[in-house]
């Protein structure tokens, strides 16, 4: 009976209730597996620790609170990256590809978590997508692999250059930032193969899966001379994604060049690593260069594009590059006195504009809200003056938590216990609350409440 009563309340919960719960499991069974003896070099890890790291993997962030080269035996280093590996592709798309491998059929919950987290529209197969979806991960990994090896094994040998390379590379593609490197990807700053395939790998995981699937059915149909045409979604993200990347490199490098960052480097290391920073701040978390040399305005610009984030369906996290676009689109039609948001002479439907707006406010009031609860538990009783510059990292800190990024201006380390747990809150959240959010705003669509007399207010 209690087991038929359990079965039936899971079979109750809510789409959103459903996709939280596979990723607390998942995040609670890989920290008791990482808290093992075994998995550390020397004393085991406490629970804390133990589960940050954990949530940092799940959710794809790669904030460490302890060194992961150093710290972790080969178990824990391969629990860890088990771990990116699911939450890069999603624990429901692994949980729906078992039901579709049993031959158990999808229901309606699984269906409308592989939409929420892989597609924009409807698709005829789920279980083409999902296979898809699995084979395309490993297929690009696998190459970022080899890329990597051609540097690592000449450096480590054959067996711990080959297992460098896979952690990096799945690492990168995940948009997970997690390094084996105590200074994370610092020491190949002016290495162009390690820069170009960890960047590729951060873009290619970063557009979302349906864009890279589109893409090459364009190719297919391209090449037997069928017609095609690139969707809005996919217009959407490719734009606002090459946009990002050359403007917040083309910035960073304005801003820097000035600063003394790169005081006795070359100009070509200057090139590869703004480019590099400004592909790996929108989500990826990797860094060639210790971020605190960077001056205050480009310390900004980066929560800025951190806070935009990757694409919807993709590995990383942010409110994400199509509701920027969306956003800034409604918010010029809204200027302009325009009934209807238009986008590439689409029309997008209000229900998705409202969707965004909401979106925004939420994902900015939750900033600022855990900003102020951080600060309350870390400097709380400090004043200004002895904590000059400290909102600065706390906010980064947060910014980066919440848009599952994983760059720090050296906080992590040195969080208290509270600390620790508020930042895996917003990793957690960061990576199923905005999806989440939109399956409630969707579903509680059409609800007016109740309706009053007009009254007006004097806003602006």
């Amino acid at each position: 009976m209690k087991t038929s009563s359990l079965k039936q309340r899971l079979q109750n919960l809510s789409p959103a209730a459903t996709l939280v719960s596979f990723y607390a499991f998942a995040i609670f069974s890989a920290t008791l597996l990482l808290m093992m003896p075994w998995a550390a070099q020397s004393t085991p890890v406490g629970f804390v620790d133990a589960l940050f790291t954990i949530t940092s993997a799940m959710c794809v962030t790669g904030l460490t609170v302890v060194d992961t080269g150093t710290t972790f035996t080969l178990f824990g280093q391969l629990v860890i990256l088990a771990t990116i590996q699911l939450g890069g592709l999603g624990i429901t798309t692994f949980s729906v590809y078992l039901f579709f491998y049993l031959r158990s059929g999808v229901g309606l919950r699984d269906r409308w978590v592989i939409n929420e987290t892989l597609v924009h529209s409807p698709v005829r197969s789920m279980q083409d997508l999902v296979r898809a979806v699995i084979h395309l991960t490993l297929l690009i990994e696998a190459v970022g692999t080899v890329c990597l090896a051609l540097v690592f094994v000449p450096q480590f040998g054959w067996l711990q250059g080959c297992y460098y390379a896979l952690f990096h590379a799945v690492s990168a593609f995940c948009n997970a930032g997690f390094a084996l490197f105590s200074d994370n990807l610092i020491g190949y700053r002016d290495n162009p193969i390690v820069n170009l395939t960890i960047m590729a790998l951060i873009i290619l995981g970063g557009i979302g899966f349906l864009v890279m699937r589109e893409l090459h059915d364009i190719w297919q149909r391209r090449r037997k001379g069928l017609r095609w045409r690139v969707s809005l979604h996919s217009k959407l993200v490719l734009l606002t994604s090459g946009i990002l990347i050359v403007a917040g490199w083309l910035a960073i490098l304005a801003l820097e060049l000035g600063n003394g960052s790169f005081r006795g480097a070359s100009l070509g290391e200057a090139l590869w690593v703004t480019l590099f920073q400004s592909v790996t701040t929108r989500t990826a978390g990797f860094n060639t260069i210790d971020l605190n040399a960077f001056g205050v305005p480009t310390i900004f610009l980066m929560i800025v594009l951190m806070f935009i984030g990757a694409s919807p369906g993709s590995t990383g996290g942010g409110v994400k590059t199509t509701s920027l676009a969306l956003f800034l689109a409604a918010l010029y039609s809204r200027l302009k006195g325009y009934r209807v948001t238009s986008v590439f002479k689409r029309t997008v439907p209000e229900e998705t504009v409202n969707k965004t707006f909401t979106l925004f406010l939420l994902a900015a009031l939750w900033i600022v809200v855990m900003t102020f609860f951080l600060l309350l538990a870390e400097v709380s009783g400090s004043t200004a003056a002895q904590t000059h510059g400290v909102l600065l990292n706390y906010l980064f800190e947060v910014v980066s938590a919440f848009g599952t990024v994983g760059l720090s201006l050296g906080v992590t380390p040195k969080l208290t216990a509270v600390g620790k747990l508020l930042v895996t809150m917003l990793m957690f959240v960061g990576r199923v609350g905005l999806l989440t959010f939109a399956f409630v705003v969707v579903k509680q669509a059409g609800r007016e409440g109740t309706v009053y007399a007009e009254e007006n207010i004097m806003i602006g």
